[in-house]
């Protein structure tokens, strides 16, 4: 079981609503200890850090042996708790290590414990990357060579629960751990499987099988094998996008809407506004700002317009109160954050009194 260390308590007020942070070191000297950033007594549900690695990849648990969580107590209709990791592992150089080991071990977890209803032959699902990937080299991986692969792991979502992100990671991470009816790309059995992996083969050579050493930047090459499978699985997650759906966009930084990322690029012009009720835009700006852009200012008007002119029916948030709840569980001192009057803390903490 993991050994929990209190390190700091504070409360905040926000929306009239009482907040209890805990910032605790979590310490396990086995992968069951952390497992999904989870210890037994508290609710079961996915753990996530802000980085974006999920904390239930196989010996997660093993590589972190200590852990800053911050548990959040939340006395509102948002009943329950809030368990964010506030930090997270991502490879660097070349190809992660173990990918094999990786790939199969995500792909069992999810058909196994997340999603049981799916069904995916894990062992054919490495046979198909490996095919696609390992035999050309690092700059010459299109979307169409991982077809086969992408034929053989579905990507369907619930109508109401697609959520599209962009420069917005830690927000993402955070919002779908406390909206449990939201689905991103990395929810889908294709994400939750490559999400922050890094591979490649070799340069100088086709049929060298992966690169371990060294993988190019996304930048330097049209045909990156890691871009061309985000670029296809994301097409495929935005064409099956149904009913409301929810697009993050982050608020402190110029093009907050870019032609040149994913969403902007690939996600959008594959939305179908025949298929999509309403898209709701949400803007965060980091508590202390910059505060650059918002719905009525900057690149998120051009987005508006694009909407418009495709058919889309859409709204347009500055301030989710939602949002600006997890910002607060991440910096509960900031100013901006202390909205509840004090009587309302001293309400709190006094003992019941009879007639």
């Amino acid at each position: 079981m993991a050994q929990r260390n209190v390190l700091e308590k504070s409360r905040l007020c926000f929306n009239n609503n009482i907040i209890e942070v805990m910032r605790v070191s979590v310490r396990s000297g086995t992968t069951a200890g952390i497992k999904a950033g989870l210890s037994p007594e508290w609710p079961s549900g996915q753990g996530r850090s802000p980085a974006g690695e999920r904390t239930t990849e196989p010996g997660a648990a093993a590589r972190m042996l200590s852990e800053d969580v911050m548990i959040c107590n939340i006395s509102s209709s948002l009943k329950g708790v809030i368990v964010l990791l506030c930090c997270g592992w991502k490879s660097e150089g070349g190809t992660t290590p173990n990918l094999k080991s990786i790939v199969i071990g995500r792909c069992y977890n999810y058909i196994t414990l997340i999603n049981p209803t799916f069904r995916c032959d894990c062992e054919e699902v490495w046979r198909l990357f490996e095919e696609a990937v390992a035999p050309r080299s690092s700059c010459s991986v299109q979307e169409k060579d991982y077809q086969e692969m992408f034929s053989i792991m579905p990507q369907n979502s619930p109508c109401h629960q697609f959520l599209f992100w962009s420069k917005t990671r830690w927000t993402m991470e955070a919002y779908t751990t406390l909206m449990e009816r939201v689905h991103t790309l990395e929810d889908t059995l294709v994400g939750y499987v490559f999400n922050q992996l890094v591979w490649c083969g070799h340069q100088q050579h086709t049929g060298g099988g992966f690169d371990f050493d060294s993988c190019p930047e996304w930048s330097t090459c049209p045909d990156h094998p890691v871009s061309s499978l985000w670029r296809q699985a994301s097409q495929n997650f935005a064409e099956t996008a149904c009913g409301n759906i929810t697009v993050l966009l982050n608020g402190s930084i110029h093009s907050a809407f870019n032609r040149d990322s994913m969403f902007g690029s690939v996600e959008l012009n594959s939305l179908n506004p025949r298929m999509v009720e309403y898209v709701h835009l949400k803007v965060v700006s980091n508590l202390r700002g910059p505060f650059i852009e918002s719905c009525s200012r900057g690149s998120i008007v051009d987005l508006i317009h694009i909407l418009q002119t495709r058919g889309f029916r859409w709204t347009c948030t500055d301030n989710d109160l939602n949002l600006k709840m997890l910002q607060c569980i991440r910096d509960p001192q900031d100013a901006s954050c202390q909205t509840c009057s004090s009587s309302l803390l001293q309400s709190r903490d006094s003992p019941p009194s009879g007639p």
